[in-house]
């Protein structure tokens, strides 16, 4: 089971920097995750939000700034003055500390007007296919990303419960993720998700990883359900308290 660094090690860095990636590095992570949004002049930058003001105080919109403009915020300060002058990442910047052997999970939160430069940053990339995992919520997006690069895979992100309940059942997640060409599934970790479960899901070839997993029960529960990968805001704590 590969533990992934839920935007970067973010328990103890500032979520989707290079300080967070690096440290996910350090902490042992097998694969690190992090959030992609385009900017007004066309690049692929790290962030999650539509907007930097919780990170950064500023509320103007990324697609409404230029990579040049979103430099000039400090992304760091807010988690700790160690981090201070910590700046916004490209897409290519992050690949490019990405280890041999390691992969980075790219979540789109965006829409499809990205795939273009994602298309062009990925195959620029000195990184194997394999090694770059794109995901997203929208069906449109991993439609769309699995056209443009057949060769990367591409998984749909779901949150399996609301308010009510669950949301899905394990034939309709299946049958929906084959309807956009997914090749594996990033599901919020839920009760749902057991050992039939994820042997059903692999049965039609689509692995499962879930999110965000900083509770040691969960994350026992998770492993012994058979999951693919856990994504984790605290990489090396989860692997120490794993015994892995």
């Amino acid at each position: 089971m590969q533990i992934i660094a839920h935007r970067g090690a973010s328990f103890d860095a500032p979520e989707n920097t290079l300080a967070a990636i690096r440290l996910g590095w350090d902490q042992g992570a097998d694969g690190v995750e992090f959030d992609v949004r385009l900017t007004r002049d066309g690049q692929t930058v790290l962030i999650h939000d539509a907007d930097a003001k919780r990170i950064a105080g500023v509320e103007r919109s990324v697609a409404d700034q230029t990579l040049a403009e979103l430099r000039q915020l400090d992304l760091g300060r807010w988690k700790g003055k160690q981090f201070a002058g910590e700046r916004i990442p490209t897409l290519a910047e992050a690949l490019a500390i990405v280890p041999r052997g390691k992969v980075a999970f790219i979540e789109v939160k965006c829409g499809t007007e990205i795939v273009p430069e994602l298309k062009r940053v990925l195959t620029e990339s000195r990184l194997d296919p394999s090694q770059t995992v794109v995901i997203s919520f929208a069906t449109a997006v991993v439609s769309a990303v699995k056209t443009q690069l057949p060769g990367v895979p591409v998984y749909w992100v779901v949150r399996l419960r609301d308010s009510t309940g669950p949301t899905w059942t394990a034939d309709a997640l299946a049958k929906n993720a084959k309807a956009i060409n997914a090749d594996g599934l990033d599901l919020s970790a839920d009760p749902m998700i057991t050992a039939d479960f994820v042997q059903s899901m692999n049965g039609a070839d689509l692995p499962v990883y879930v999110w965000t997993v900083n509770d040691l029960v969960a994350a026992k529960q998770m492993e012994a359900a058979g999951v693919a990968g856990i994504a984790t805001d605290r990489p090396g704590w989860l692997r120490k308290e794993l015994g892995s």
